[in-house]
């Protein structure tokens, strides 16, 4: 202990790494295990195109939306607290997906999942930030960076399992007996943690405005319709004027943007997340629709970033804060990129290991190199009383970059109706979306290598003086 705050090394810190790691994990799967669900389940329900995408975007929508407002909650009521709510609620409305007897009901449950991964997820990054000491906090978050990306990987290859063995509702369904194991271990082993200094009124208002905005350019985009899109873009706007008009008490506020690294790291996310977003949608889907691989074959593609993941996380979180995050983020995205244009060539008669494999080694490596370092940033130059915030903004940056895309991407590139069943279609709207993945990774690299010259990891300066503090990782 560090005047009360924990060690990694010690049992009370790897309880809390595990709490934070599993409860965000069960999020992030089920980011990714649905979508290898998505050709068997929308043959049983009769979805089409659009139904697959509002398959995946009703939950990261809701989740997006939200989830700044969860991050406050946390802040304000307590980090645990408002956690264990969105454990339950996640769990709850995932036996509502799993028993849904049509795709509009499938949807429609998908968005109540969102609501409960938007109290859960932000207040698992926060929770590392307020309870290790401050030379610590780097390698847990590396390594709750690995392992929580241990876990979206590992999405699809279970979801494969599931799908072939017991049927598409247990990949929702298995997230019952994982929400019991986190509420049990949190209420045990997690300390309680809030902002002291919180006061006033939540911004309600603002959440509505940030979720009716993301609703409506999502449904423009899925059904290329300018009417919602044009309303969502307006209730974006006038979202914007109620954060700058309530700040500092709004959703968001604008001080926290004071900062120039916390600006620049969370334009990189949301680029960066978006050709994310559109990769983990349609690879698993073309790797059964195109290549005719077996679920289970399409979902172990992600195994080599599974490894990687765990091996190279926390070390490049290490790496990161001597060096600071320009280098490690801007090569990793780049190997993101390069993996990408591999990716484009899947199809008809591609060979598992050389086009499936090797991409996705590279992927993973890319990834372990820029998600810890990133991660970090984002803490390190925002006020420590700002935790949750800074978490809950990084997230919905993160989860709109992949919204957005999910829904903008596939329509343009001919992905509509019933191409899903139709091999040749979707291989050329796959080849079309992997291309313009890798011209986004490339953007995030060049920005991420002219924006981030300041090492705000390192522990021997003070940050410069600004509105929010911006102070280094693990100060207090």
């Amino acid at each position: 202990m560090d005047n009360g705050l924990l060690r990694l090394s010690s049992a009370p810190g790897r309880w809390v790494l595990l709490t934070t790691v599993l409860g965000s994990g069960m999020a992030m799967l089920d980011g990714t295990v649905v979508n290898v669900a998505l050709p068997a389940l929308g043959s049983a329900l009769k979805a089409d195109m659009a139904g697959l995408q509002w398959t995946v975007n009703a939950y990261t929508l809701t989740l997006a939306g939200l989830i700044l407002l969860g991050g406050s909650l946390g802040d304000r009521y307590g980090r645990r607290r408002i956690f264990l709510v969105g454990v339950v609620w996640f769990a709850a409305a995932s036996a509502l997906c799993g028993a849904a007897p049509n795709v509009e009901t499938l949807i429609a449950a998908r968005a109540l999942q969102g609501v409960g991964g938007a109290l859960l997820t932000p207040g698992s990054l926060a929770i590392i930030q307020a309870s290790f000491a401050r030379e610590d906090r780097p390698k847990a978050i590396g390594a709750w960076s690995g392992l929580g990306g241990v876990t979206a990987a590992i999405g699809p290859l279970l979801g494969g399992w599931l799908v072939e063995t017991a049927g598409w509702r247990w990949v929702f369904l298995i997230n019952l007996p994982m929400a019991a194991l986190v509420v049990a271990v949190a209420v045990r082993h997690v300390p309680e943690s809030r902002d002291t200094e919180a006061t006033g009124r939540f911004d309600v208002l603002g959440a509505a405005l940030a979720a009716l905005a993301l609703a409506g350019i999502t449904y423009g985009l899925i059904g290329l319709n300018a009417v919602p899109l044009l309303a969502g873009v307006l209730l974006g706007a006038a979202f914007v004027w109620l954060e700058i008009k309530r700040s500092p008490g709004a959703l968001v506020p604008v001080g926290i943007f004071s900062s120039k690294v916390f600006t620049a790291v969370n334009v990189v996310t949301f680029v960066m997340y978006a050709a994310m977003g559109v990769v983990f949608f349609l690879l698993v889907v073309q790797l059964q629709v195109s290549a005719r691989f077996s679920p289970v074959l399409a979902g172990s593609a992600m195994i080599p970033v599974t490894i990687l993941m765990l091996l190279l996380s926390a070390p490049a979180g290490e790496l990161a804060k001597r060096i600071g995050p320009r280098i490690p983020m801007t090569a990793g995205i780049l190997v993101c990129s390069g993996a990408l244009l591999l990716m484009s060539r899947i199809g008809a008669g591609s060979a598992y290991v050389t086009d499936v494999l090797l991409p996705s080694a590279l992927f993973g490596l890319g990834l372990s190199g820029a998600v810890a370092p990133l991660t970090a940033t984002v803490l390190a130059s925002a006020d420590e009383r700002y935790a949750g915030v800074a978490s809950g903004v990084n997230n919905a940056v993160a989860r709109t970059g992949g919204l957005l895309a999910v829904a903008a991407i596939p329509p343009l590139a001919g992905l509509t109706g019933d191409a899903f069943g139709s091999p040749s279609v979707f291989t050329a709207g796959f080849h079309t979306t992997m291309l313009v993945a890798a011209a986004m990774m490339g953007v995030a690299a060049l920005i991420s290598f002219l924006t981030l010259r300041e090492n705000v990891l390192a522990d021997s300066h003070p940050q410069p003086s600004c509105p929010v503090g911006a102070p280094q990782l693990g100060r207090r």
